[in-house]
């Protein structure tokens, strides 16, 4: 286990050494980038998986994210997490109870409103080449985090050539976890309004609340 834990760190060291800030990669980041930010607001279908291959987690699930602006919403099956860009709330279904807290940005690395721009603070970038997803070609980028301390120490991302969407990312960390994001059914003509990005109480009669603030 030693000897493993060793090896990754010593891959860490190696991905950090070497990555570089790619003019071809931000060619393809800042055409990702300029693409979403004249969205208002969107839709999409999401599935997420765990994997962690050393200690045989492979867990899946899928549900439906909206954003607007630094809002959003995540829908799954087990939980939902709402961040009106002030307050987060955590609900869990299963047992009825939410969990509020302040939301803090600084502690939020990558939220599904920052991953189209995460590459412009903090992280290097390079092109690691290209690779077929669903029929079409996609510019296949590692974005590698300056501070060492980081959560994650590589996300890499998928972006479609033929229109610049990111259809699916990859996040590592430091304790083999691998976090699986691939959009589906991506829907730019809505106009959520801001209630929809906070937790209506009356909504979920016998609610328990765990205010954490």
């Amino acid at each position: 286990m030693k000897k493993l834990a060793a090896l990754v760190s010593l891959l860490c060291v190696y991905t950090l050494s070497f990555a570089q800030y790619d003019e071809n990669a931000l060619k393809v980041l800042d055409a990702m980038s300029a693409k979403y930010k004249k969205i208002p607001a969107y839709s999409a279908d999401i599935s997420y998986s765990l994997v962690n291959e050393t200690d045989g987690i492979n867990e899946e699930f899928r549900g439906k994210i909206t954003v607007k602006g630094e809002k959003y919403r995540l829908e799954l099956d087990e939980q939902v997490v709402i961040n009106d860009g002030t307050t987060f709330w955590t609900y869990l279904p299963d047992v009825n109870e939410v969990n509020i807290d302040n939301y803090d940005p600084d502690e939020d690395e990558i939220s599904p409103s920052k991953i189209y721009e995460a590459y412009k603070d903090g992280y290097k970038y390079v092109y690691i080449g290209d690779e077929t997803v669903g029929g079409t070609k996609h510019a296949v980028i590692d974005l590698v985090p300056n501070d060492k301390d980081a959560q994650y120490f590589k996300i890499k991302l998928f972006i479609s050539q033929s229109d610049n969407s990111l259809t699916k990312w990859t996040m590592f960390d430091k304790s083999g976890n691998q976090y699986h994001y691939t959009i589906d059914n991506f829907n730019s003509g809505i106009n959520p309004t801001d209630a929809y990005f906070q937790f209506d109480q009356s909504k979920y009669p016998g609610v328990e609340v765990i205010d954490l603030r």
